[in-house]
């Protein structure tokens, strides 16, 4: 399966997921509340990306049966990592979801990074590195939004 296939499916799933229970949690939402927006969003917004990424490829002029398959292994990959964080929301202790969160998602994002980088003969630490840092802006960005919207519903 060529990463190109599952890498921007897989990379948007990990962050957004993250920022969603970060966010989520700042907000002082329920658990309930969480894991239905991790599944609109696994839902939803995977729908409408995988159909922008097929438009984008056809509009490439890709083959159909490879844009096809590029679309359907985005679309799974997102999924299927969101739903991987649903099941750390639901099995997860309340207190320490967000570390697990966040440590399940730099595994993910490092391993993918990792294989991206070896396939394109690129320093694998420099690349990890660069994407955990953007994934950490993310984070930061989602808690203050969650802690603002908490301190201004409240």
């Amino acid at each position: 399966m060529k990463p190109a296939w599952f890498s921007f499916g897989g990379t948007a799933a990990i962050v957004t997921s993250m920022g969603l229970i970060f966010g989520l949690e700042a907000a002082a939402s329920t658990r309930q509340a969480i894991v239905s927006a991790l599944l609109i969003v696994a839902l939803t917004d995977n729908l409408s990306d995988s159909l922008s990424v097929h438009v984008y490829q056809e509009a490439e002029n890709l083959d159909s049966r490879e844009a096809f398959r590029s679309t359907l292994a985005n679309f799974l990959a997102r999924l299927l990592v969101a739903l991987s964080f649903v099941a750390l929301v639901l099995l997860a202790p309340r207190d320490l979801l967000s570390g697990i969160a966040v440590a399940w998602g730099f595994a993910l994002l490092s391993a993918l990074t990792y294989r991206i980088a070896r396939a394109r003969k690129r320093p694998v630490a420099c690349e990890i590195a660069k994407h955990v840092a953007i994934a950490l802006l993310v984070l930061a960005a989602s808690r203050a939004l969650g802690a603002w919207i908490s301190s201004y519903a409240g």
